[in-house]
């Protein structure tokens, strides 16, 4: 069951809908049967001016159900001060077998205290205004989504795919999963732990700071070089302590921590895109060996770049009957 309301993004709704759907197409054997319901059983508005239709009211639906999903969307705080609607989401999460939200979802959730002592994620940019208003949660805004017991929470927008696949996955196992991202064209999977955003989209194009710009396009140019703490203050005459100050400021993170994250990014993207060895993507990325390539590979995002490879790479055409 997916719950919507005024203000909702339609994207959010589709993502999770559609990978059902595909899922069902695909060979699941209708496993699914998705309901789109709201509060009080009207169509909704969506941010970009369209409106769907609710196919059922959520004081209508009783007995158990198996995967709850509230959606996001800039309604999220209205949805919220819903007591209405916020009772409903309670006492349809106590008959679920798990429960989830996408995006700013994760609000209506922490309304009605199902958040509460979990670590919870939300869209980046709305993951201070959760905190600080639902303090009994443990919002990370980095993973695109997390699984906290029966309860799960999605990042912006699109992470809704990936925690649809992760859902597929889990009911059907992997196989069900791919051919259901092949089928909507999109990373076979991302885990759940990557970064909701990217490093070249995460910082700012034109930051005030002219220093830490010049830092930042040196990096993401020379992930062979020695990219030194030390190394890279010289290059823009300041102490090591000051840049590290600058970034801090300007970043959000350190000096060392942009560049493992670089060196990560682009690794992530030469093993889904090149037939490279893995000793050679180590060193255009700055690495010292393939092994610690894969160290930082599994602490990064949780799973060795074998298997990253695979995920990205393999190809199903072949195996479908099988």
């Amino acid at each position: 069951m997916v719950v919507g309301y005024d203000g909702v993004e339609l994207i959010d709704v589709a993502c999770v809908t559609s990978g059902f759907y595909y899922a069902n197409q695909l060979g699941a054997a209708q496993a699914y049967h998705v309901v789109l319901a709201t509060s009080a059983g009207r169509s909704m508005r969506c941010d970009s001016g369209l409106e769907l239709r609710s196919e059922s009211r959520l004081d209508g639906i009783h007995g158990r159900i198996d995967t709850l999903v509230v959606s996001g969307g800039r309604g999220h705080e209205a949805a919220a001060d819903n007591p209405r609607l916020v009772g409903q989401v309670r006492r349809l999460a106590e008959s679920a077998r798990r429960v989830a939200s996408v995006c700013t979802g994760a609000t209506v959730l922490a309304a009605a205290g199902l958040l509460d002592g979990r670590r919870a994620t939300t869209h980046w940019d709305y993951a201070r205004r959760l905190a600080e208003r639902f303090p009994k949660v443990n919002v990370d805004a980095a993973p695109i989504y997390i699984r906290d017991r029966e309860v799960a929470t999605s990042g912006g927008v699109t992470a809704a795919l990936d925690l649809t696949l992760a859902f597929i996955e889990e009911d059907h196992g992997a196989e069900l999963a791919r051919w259901v991202a092949m089928g909507m064209v999109t990373y076979l999977q991302r885990p759940g732990n990557q970064a909701q955003m990217s490093l070249f989209t995460s910082i700012p194009r034109a930051p005030e700071q002219v220093l830490v710009r010049r830092v930042v396009d040196h990096v993401v140019s020379h992930l062979d070089a020695d990219l030194s703490a030390a190394n890279l203050a010289a290059l823009v005459g300041v102490s090591e302590r000051h840049l590290s100050r600058l970034f801090a400021e300007h970043v959000g993170q350190t000096p060392g921590r942009l560049v493992r994250h670089a060196r990560l990014e682009a690794a992530s993207r030469l093993l889904a895109d090149t037939r490279e060895p893995l000793s050679t993507i180590a060193r255009q990325c700055g690495f010292t060996s393939a092994e610690s390539l894969r160290q930082a590979f599994v602490a990064g995002f949780g799973i060795p770049p074998s298997r990253f490879r695979a995920a990205h790479r393999t190809g199903l055409g072949s195996s479908r009957g099988a």
